[in-house]
């Protein structure tokens, strides 16, 4: 098995090679062809082939860099058949706002030697007069056949077992990003000859669903000391963090079979805590607190129903 990283050596060497994002390929081909193009600002979440669909750039977003290293290069004129030279920024909605401001300047200053493709995961970051000289490119997140289908071809092509299970696991876990997708397919090959569930959530570091999903329904039994249990337990035997489990816990609201008012009101405290972990409040107080709510919801709910078993019985 080779050393190198399988996002960079399965990386697409060309346009055809992009997956699922047909109509950008498309409008991109049709500019290679004509031989010109305007700026553009490819946007969308990671790992969907933006910086693949151009080329990688600079770590540095200072407005030094865009007063310096960006504008030579910029002024210089193309040495090749093409009338213009590309460049490509990174993660340039992390650019700061003077930055973009000065970039603003050297995109007006040098459009007939230079182009600039700008890649970003939140359009909106980007300041007004960029997005209006730039054509947008929006990426989508990948669906998970195509994931699955990609992860089969590189998994053959390492000789890694892999199970349909694991697959899955990996997919759900990386959330249509394909570079975190290969990412965790190789940190699995090299824990495991076969890559299962189990190989998937030690890797990534996150409790399997099974076990966020009993406790909740624990504590939706009102048996809170029990699901008190199996939070210590996730959170000391299995490492996690409270932001790890309380994002779990709120895909997994979702798959509980509970009243939907009951959900509202559970989506709401899974908020609060949240925003008081990233404030800095204790952990294990905090999930402690979101698990004593949902037990206290439930038994409201129990109180309910027998008063209302009580009245028919009158």
């Amino acid at each position: 098995m080779e050393a190198a990283l399988w996002t960079e050596k399965y990386r697409p060497k060309s346009l055809d090679d992009i997956m699922d994002q047909e109509e950008i390929v498309s409008r991109l081909k049709d500019l290679v062809k004509r031989g010109t193009m305007p700026h553009c600002l490819f946007a969308g979440p990671p790992g969907t082939g933006k910086t693949t669909a151009g080329l990688n750039a600079s770590d540095e977003r200072g407005i030094d860099v865009v007063r310096t290293t960006v504008k030579e290069f910029a002024r210089m004129a193309s040495l090749s058949s093409v009338p213009f030279k590309i460049l490509v920024l990174d993660e340039a909605d992390n650019m700061t706002g003077d930055a973009q401001s000065a970039l603003r300047r050297t995109m007006e200053n040098y459009t007939n030697t230079c182009r600039f493709i700008l890649c970003c995961n939140y359009s909106g970051r980007i300041i007004e007069p960029i997005q209006s000289r730039c054509a947008l490119f929006r990426f989508t997140p990948l669906p998970e056949e195509k994931v699955v289908e990609y992860l089969h071809r590189i998994a053959k092509n390492e000789n890694v077992k892999t199970t349909e299970g694991g697959l899955k696991t990996i997919v759900e876990v990386a959330e249509g990003d394909l570079r975190k997708a290969v990412n965790i397919l190789q940190a699995a090959s090299s824990m495991s000859k076969g890559i299962s569930e189990e190989t998937v959530y030690q890797v990534v570091g996150r409790a399997r669903p099974t076990d966020v999903h009993e406790m909740l329904n624990h504590a939706l039994k009102g048996d809170f000391l029990k699901a008190r249990d199996e939070l210590r337990n996730l959170l000391v035997k299995y490492g996690l963090s409270g932001s790890d489990i309380v994002r779990q816990i709120h895909s997994e609201v979702f798959r509980l079979a509970i009243p939907e008012k009951t959900r509202i009101s559970l989506i709401e405290a899974i908020g609060d805590t949240d925003f008081r972990l990233v404030q800095g409040g204790d952990e294990e107080v905090q999930l402690s607190a979101l698990l004593a709510h949902l037990a206290a919801q439930s038994s409201v709910h129990r109180s309910v129903r027998e008063e209302h078993v009580t009245a028919l019985d009158r």
